[in-house]
């Protein structure tokens, strides 16, 4: 089952996969995309590994998301990806232009393939006004184009509002 949990900032997506994972009886690996550029980042990291299971297999992966996910899915494993924005943050800031284009289809590629129960996360950014400057825009296309693409390879899309998952796409768990 390829699950994709969308919602604005402190929904309660990150906490959908996290119970779902444990739910699954699985063994889980947590794909974290996240980089610590400053102290509240960190803060953020370090929040959400103090309440990661012990057992949860963790591996950092910023950039190459699609080998990742390619060398530790398997059949009887549960992966969490969280999250797939701050993925995409990460390849825009990259100093390789063509870095976004080919993660992003390779990630599109590999999950399509993929073994066992996915869950990936993902911030909801196109419910907004829209930002000022060209970054921000290029990252909320970007993002909601990804959203889209994955939406479309998955199993079942969830959109969590104040903590509560609606189904958008498949069965609430």
């Amino acid at each position: 089952m390829k699950t994709l949990i969308l919602g604005g900032v402190r929904s309660g997506k990150s906490r959908l996969a996290e119970r779902l994972a444990r739910e699954s009886g699985r063994p889980v690996t947590y794909i974290a995309t996240a980089t610590a550029g400053d102290a509240e980042m960190s803060e953020r990291i370090a929040a959400h590994r103090a309440r990661r299971p012990v057992d949860w297999a963790v591996i950092e992966t910023p950039l190459a998301l699609a080998a990742t996910l390619h060398a530790h899915a398997r059949a009887d494993g549960c992966l969490i990806v969280d999250c797939l924005t701050l993925w995409l943050t990460n390849l825009l800031l990259a100093n390789d232009e063509q870095a976004l284009a080919r993660e992003r289809q390779a990630l599109l590629d590999t999950l399509a393939v993929l073994p066992g129960d996915i869950l990936l996360v993902g911030n909801e950014t196109g419910m907004g006004i829209v930002p000022l400057g060209e970054l921000t825009r290029r990252y909320c296309d970007a993002a909601g184009w990804l959203h889209q693409d994955i939406a479309a390879c998955c199993d079942r899309v969830l959109l969590t509002v104040a903590g509560l998952p609606l189904a958008l796409k498949g069965e609430l768990p």
